[in-house]
């Protein structure tokens, strides 16, 4: 038998084949779950004494701090920027209102414009029908003028010639005495 077979066979219970009672080796009477807890127990003094767990908090506490202060910042920012918004909303709001207004504007003036340009045309065409009718009594007058003025001259050459014709020296001479008689 080697050593092994030999202590397993001097830990074993009688009656329980194959399962044995080990001995647990101990220093100084504690075992080794006691020096464990002890060693455990003087590592949590130590921390105590140090101070760890208040560099911990302490360390927590800025961090929560530094949270804190970085949430205040966002919530200001988120307003600031919601303010930016409902500025930029209003301007927009504002501009699609001057549009409207200047297209409104625009299409009164453009009224306004075709209106003047249609009495202006009509006004025109009023001034050079007149102007037309001027013309044509002018050329009227003009031709009545003329027609008059060459039947005279027509009536002055046959009144001539009938004169010529049908007055002599005798017929003259006593037109004349009766012309210085009414003088």
């Amino acid at each position: 038998m080697n050593q092994r077979e030999h202590l397993v066979k001097e830990t074993q219970v009688p009656g329980v084949p194959g399962e044995g009672h080990h001995a647990e080796p101990s220093a100084l009477g504690l075992a080794p779950g006691g020096w464990v807890g002890l060693s455990m127990l003087a590592f949590l003094l130590i921390l105590v004494w140090k101070k760890v767990p208040g560099m911990l908090v302490g360390g927590l506490d800025a961090k929560i701090a530094e949270i804190r202060q970085q949430l205040d910042e966002a919530k200001a920012l988120r307003s600031a920027a919601e303010a930016l918004r409902k500025e930029y909303a209003d301007k927009i709001a504002g501009a699609e209102k001057d549009a409207a207004a200047m297209i409104e504007h625009a299409r009164t003036e453009a009224e306004a414009i075709v209106a003047k340009a249609e009495a202006d045309s009509a006004a025109v065409i009023e001034r050079r029908k007149r102007m037309a009718e001027d013309k044509i009594a002018a050329a009227e007058r003009a031709a009545i003028e003329d027609v008059r003025a060459r039947a005279a001259g027509a009536a002055a050459q046959a009144a001539r010639g009938l004169i010529v014709a049908g007055h002599d020296p005798k017929a003259d001479k006593a037109l004349v005495d009766q012309a210085i008689a009414g003088i």
